[in-house]
């Protein structure tokens, strides 16, 4: 998949990414080389490979899963600014 400068500059813009008019062409051509490595992946035949949680197939230590800590919920909702119903209320921050 091959990008252009303006696919370059939209996605720049939607990164918030500040990229000089003079980089473009690198970017250009780096991104598209990402993309056509992606592709190159993608079209490797992996139907016969378990998926796996960890490369080294190395054994998780786990541990007994109890409880460590006391239920202090109503000692942290004295000190918040508002709670109702055992929530913390916060401000709205999306319309």
């Amino acid at each position: 998949m091959a990008l252009d400068t303006e696919t370059v500059s939209k996605i720049a813009h939607l990164a918030r990414l500040g990229v000089d008019e003079a980089e473009f062409d690198t970017y250009v051509r780096n991104l598209s080389d990402i993309l056509a490595f992606v592709e190159q992946l993608n079209a490797v035949d992996t139907s016969g490979v378990p998926p796996l949680a960890h490369p080294l197939d190395e054994k998780q230590r786990l541990r007994e899963d109890r409880v460590t800590e006391t239920d202090q919920r109503d000692k942290f909702q004295k000190i918040a600014p508002r709670t109702e119903a055992g929530l913390y209320l916060v401000p709205k921050v999306i319309e």
